[in-house]
């Protein structure tokens, strides 16, 4: 592989011209795709297989004409202190307000709260339910203008107006004050790890195109492929991390093969035959987990995953040959200035060949403070985060509705109000679906069913059967006691499912429960039983694939008992953040509550390869100063002293990225942000960089062991460009050529 890269890397220095011009072009028409593609539509979550997922199907099949409406929106009234919605005046105010909405093209019917009986028991409040003929993002503005307008007409009468439902629903759009803050962050820490602005422009300037093509295919494909925001915020997140990462490691190789003495060509290959060697095995871990993602069984899910996916692949292309060709085109300024000076011809004291008799490096210093307290910082790293680890022994799985919005937003007002008039089981009702087409007796069965889902504890009503056309499917609505996301609610799905079975076996008939919080309930628990498969899944495919790239069974080992470490403490901080509400108010998440359902998975697929990327890129250094000769505590030494700095700096940025997106309103965005940052924060700067040196030097030579027979069977892949230093002459080939040997306890 770092042959073959090598001569990548090569032509692409010396094609420059082509491959900028084809990645411009490839970047105007991922533009133009995009600006000419249609919106994508917010699906709702899905689980094929599930009761409630059946039940869904059914409806569609049964009750084609309820199903295929728009948007919906619920405007709810309250009174002044003291008074009552059905008051004279404040009904007529009610009905003038829904009155003005009757003109609308896009309106399909407007329900009247008097009529429907949709007032509260002591009168104070009451909803109307506005159907429109479109999705929310195909509503047209004025359509939205006009539901506001109706509700400000209403505040002027006297009345609180809040508006729920999905039509005022936007899709969320990155380029925030937080995000921007990020890869400011990013592009400082860039600056100061590689002493250059070129240098530091040309990593982020790569990433940058790269995540825009991303961000075009994803927006050309969201209708027809049925993406999300989510996915696109996400390709946008993962994309800008790695792709300044990866960048940032080809171009730190390529400034240390200059500075022993290459020429501009030679080291841009030697760049990215050995580092980009490294960068083809991180992003293809970090690809292969996400597109894993696809076996547990939620569409939403799948796309995140193939979204990241294609971003990740397009930062690994592009670090490959854009970031080479650009080194032809900035030349030694994307060297430092002082190993510019250093290395200009006719220089007294040319940079390779000083040594470096000042005060060595952070980590260099750092390194050899492991060597001689291995055993002191592995407990204290490891039990930190295992401490860190405790709180995800409470973690609780849910999907965020309304409850879980800002309490600045109408649509949580609106859920404030109607809890308060009807109930907390209100917003969030189960719908029992009956399949009466095995029955004789249809009216004597939707009664018992009624009935027998009446008597279940935590039920607090349950609705009028509604028929379909040829009446062999009822429906029902049962109202909790309890809120959507609350434990009781949970239990009380699974408590109606059991009292149901019985009427199915008397009867014949089929009964399910269904409706948005079933199938969170569903799809919650299913994210729960599939999390230990896929970790496990995760960790096999992680001790595999290291084994293969470090000749090594402890090494792999390590790899993987670390990551579980870092993972743990990452859910730890999500549930000490998002369930009990610590630093809540900090991050500004305003309702706390069970973490998404979907992130303990996302989280592990995306960590899983992040996590493999420091790993690799520090162990190369180390196994490749190993294989060259130095002992096992020169070689963590050795590795330090080039990769320690980098991957400082790489984790800094793609924590920042991370932490960017932390403001964004989306609960599934924030929960995003605060897992993956924290996550990436422990693996890099604890399991990493602390606790993956303390275990080396325990374990001496014999992490770099293999057992014969695996020695014969596995392919060897080469990531530390051995094939590359037998094969292409060079000044320098060692890893250390620049620095004179010294023991491990002397100075750099």
């Amino acid at each position: 592989m770092a042959t073959f890269l090598y001569r990548v890397g090569r032509w692409a220095f010396r094609r420059r011209r082509l491959v900028s011009g084809v990645w411009l072009g490839v970047l105007v028409l991922a533009g133009v795709a995009a600006a000419m593609a249609p919106a994508g539509q917010e699906e709702d979550l899905s689980m094929p297989g599930t009761e409630s997922q059946k039940a869904f199907d059914l409806l569609d099949e049964r009750f084609p004409q309820s199903n295929s409406q728009g948007a919906e929106a619920r405007l709810v009234f309250q009174a002044p202190d003291g008074q009552r919605v059905t008051a004279r005046e404040n009904r007529a105010a009610v009905e003038d307000t829904l009155g003005s909405l009757d003109g609308d093209d896009q309106v399909a019917s407007v329900t009247d709260p008097y009529e429907t009986g949709a007032v509260s028991q002591d009168g104070t409040i009451a909803y109307s339910t506005i159907t429109y003929t479109a999705d929310a993002v195909d509503l047209t503005e004025a359509t939205k203008s006009a539901l506001e307008d109706a509700a400000s007409q209403a505040r002027d009468a006297g009345l609180t107006v809040e508006v729920g439902g999905s039509a005022l629903d936007v899709e969320e759009e990155p380029g925030g004050t937080t995000e921007l803050i990020g890869v400011l962050v990013a592009a400082v820490v860039l600056v100061l790890a590689l002493g250059s602005l070129v240098a530091a422009g040309l990593s982020l300037l790569t990433a940058l195109l790269g995540v825009a093509v991303a961000f075009g295919l994803v927006s050309a494909l969201a209708a027809p492929l049925g993406l999300t925001s989510t996915v696109a915020i996400l390709a946008l997140m993962l994309g800008l991390a790695v792709g300044i990462d990866y960048a940032l490691f080809i171009t730190s190789r390529f400034r240390d093969e200059r500075a022993q003495g290459s020429e501009p060509e030679d080291a841009a290959g030697r760049a990215v035959g050995t580092a980009g060697s490294a960068v083809v095995f991180a992003g293809a871990t970090v690809f292969i987990a996400l597109v894993g993602l696809g076996v547990v069984g939620i569409p939403e899910l799948t796309k995140m995953g193939m979204g990241g996916a294609g971003a990740v692949a397009l930062a690994v292309l592009v670090a490959l040959t854009l970031v080479p060709a650009l080194f032809g085109f900035f030349g030694r300024r994307v060297l430092p200035r002082a190993v510019r000076k250093a290395t200009a011809p006719g220089s007294e004291r040319p940079h390779r060949a000083r040594t470096a008799a000042g005060r060595p490096r952070l980590g260099t210093r750092w390194a050899r403070f492991v060597l001689r307290r291995p055993v002191a910082v592995l407990l204290t790293a490891g039990l930190g985060l295992g401490a860190v680890a405790v709180p995800a022994l409470s973690l609780e799985l849910g999907l965020p509705g309304d409850e879980s919005k800002s309490v600045e937003t109408t649509q949580r007002r609106a859920y404030d109000l109607l809890s308060e008039g009807f109930g907390p089981g209100f917003n969030g009702p189960l719908t029992v679906v009956v399949d009466m087409s095995e029955v004789s007796d249809t009216r004597a069965t939707t009664d018992l069913v009624a009935k027998t889902v009446h008597g279940v504890d935590g039920v607090a009503s349950v609705g009028d059967p509604v028929l379909s056309r040829t009446e062999d499917t009822a429906v029902l609505t049962a109202v909790p006691q309890t809120a959507p996301n609350s434990g009781e609610t949970k239990d009380l799905v699974h408590a109606i499912r059991g009292a149901v079975s019985g009427v199915e076996a008397d009867t014949g008939a089929g009964i399910w429960v269904t409706g948005k919080t079933a199938l969170n309930i569903d799809i919650s628990e299913a994210m729960s039983d599939a999390l230990i498969p896929y970790l496990t899944v995760v960790i096999g495919m992680a001790v595999l694939l290291l084994t293969v790239v470090f000749r090594s069974v402890l090494v792999p080992v390590k790899a993987a008992l670390g990551f579980l470490l870092s993972v743990g403490a990452a859910f730890g901080v999500l549930v000490a953040v998002f369930q009990w509400g610590w630093a809540a108010d900090l991050l500004g998440i305003e309702q706390t509550g069970p973490v998404m359902s979907l992130m303990p998975i996302l989280v592990i697929g995306i960590v899983f390869g992040l996590a493999m990327d420091y790993e690799v890129f520090l162990l190369t250094r180390m196994r490749e100063a190993y294989v060259h000769g130095a002992s096992p505590g020169e070689a963590i030494v050795s590795g330090f002293r080039h990769s320690g700095r980098v991957v400082a700096a790489a984790a800094i940025i793609m924590v920042s990225v991370f932490a960017g997106f932390i403001g964004m309103s989306s609960p599934t965005i924030q929960t995003m942000g605060v897992g993956l940052a924290s996550a990436v924060a422990f693996d890099a700067f604890v399991v990493r960089m602390a606790i993956a040196p303390a275990v080396l030097a325990l374990l001496g030579h014999r992490a770099w062991s293999l057992p014969r027979i695996l020695n014969r069977v596995l392919p060897n892949v080469d990531l530390e460009g051995e094939a590359l230093s037998r094969r292409v002459p060079a000044s320098a080939t060692g890893p250390d050529a620049a620095v004179p040997r010294l023991p491990v306890g002397g100075r750099d």
